[in-house]
């Protein structure tokens, strides 16, 4: 289960992840996003369990935690932006701007 991290402190690195979700389970990926430019944490992550039970366990026991004085985003990263196929014909004005890049126009 891929999990999103968001909100972390920008002084956090992906070692600091590995040994908090650990806590809840096996973690076969850690990723953190950086800026393509300045080489610094844009603040969030991805983060992926071995098992979907961990993966749950780590998104109770962690989410709105504070890590480092900010509170965790911890959430299914497959819940968050909608898919092609999650765009039903009557919502795909809104999705198309998703698809084509610009998230910013969902609202």
């Amino acid at each position: 289960m891929k999990l999103y991290v968001g909100n972390l402190s920008f002084d956090t690195t992906e070692n600091d992840l590995q040994d908090l979700f650990e806590q809840h389970g096996a973690v076969t990926e850690v990723a953190l996003i950086n800026d393509r430019v300045t080489g610094r944490s844009r603040g969030f992550g991805f983060v992926t369990m071995s098992e979907a039970a961990a993966g749950t366990a780590a998104i109770n026991a962690l989410n709105g935690k504070q890590v480092q004085g900010r509170a965790l985003t911890v959430n299914d990263s497959a819940s968050g932006w909608p898919t092609i196929t999650s765009c039903s014909p009557i919502s795909r004005a809104k999705c198309g701007n998703v698809l084509s890049g610009s998230p910013s126009a969902i609202g």
